[in-house]
């Protein structure tokens, strides 16, 4: 499929792999509209992205804001949910359950609601892409909340699929990516992860937003895909 005219809404496309994303769908002719909570992040996207862009602000854990993004935004081709924090990590015993439902909030009920309002407005031909990651498949201890919410995110594609179908629904499970996601941590701690992860990684290296964007776009094109997951992750689940 040649994205050409083709309208492609990216929730979290203000930086790291929504911000590639929506950069890499524009290349190929796609007219893009980005989305973030954030007001200083939509402008300094659209400074970047190409002109035409467009660029609204919205709480995605609010579904109320989300329905009427959708609503002011009109018929559209692909939905594209990237909007994330860190994942959060914690032991059981020490558990904050207020931290574990505000993650689930965002990255698992934000893509629902995302999808839920996003529906009356995907034309014939349409997909829908989410965003997960390896957790699920390789937990360490500290990570069963990540994991959960990669798991349910793995399921909703594929319950999704079937529901929405002929509607294409999809996601992209990200190894550990040099993004602003990491930005909260110091400088010399979010090095020092990137290289002790780098040591673990067939590939030797922990991957780039733009390696991963290529995974979202490929989604968009493939017409004969849905209810898939691709991994990109640097061989994190070879490992």
């Amino acid at each position: 499929m040649n994205l050409s005219d083709q309208r492609v809404v990216v929730l979290g496309g203000t930086s790291g792999i929504g911000l590639a994303t929506a950069t890499r769908a524009a290349r190929e002719g796609a007219q893009v509209v980005v989305a973030s909570r954030n007001q200083g992040s939509v402008h300094r996207a659209l400074a970047t992205l190409p002109t035409g862009t467009q660029g609204y602000v919205a709480n995605l854990t609010d579904p109320g804001d989300v329905a009427r993004l959708f609503q002011g935004l009109g018929p559209f081709d692909h939905l594209v949910y990237t909007a994330g924090e860190p994942l959060a990590l914690m032991s059981v015993d020490a558990l904050d359950l207020g931290a574990a439902r505000t993650a689930f909030d965002l990255r698992y009920f934000g893509s629902l609601s995302a999808v839920n309002a996003a529906l009356p407005y995907l034309r014939p031909g349409g997909s829908i892409t989410l965003t997960t990651g390896t957790a699920n498949h390789r937990p360490s201890a500290g990570w069963s909340v990540a994991a959960s919410i990669t798991g349910a995110i793995d399921a909703l594609v594929r319950a999704l699929a079937v529901e929405l179908a002929p509607i294409r629904v999809n996601a992209v499970s990200a190894g550990v990516i040099r993004s602003p996601l990491w930005d909260p941590l110091p400088e010399e701690t979010r090095e020092q992860m990137y290289a002790q992860l780098s040591e673990s990684l067939p590939l030797g290296r922990v991957g780039e937003p733009e390696e991963v964007a290529e995974a979202f776009v490929y989604l968009l094109r493939a017409t004969y895909a849905t209810g898939t997951v691709v991994t990109v992750d640097g061989g994190t689940l070879v490992a």
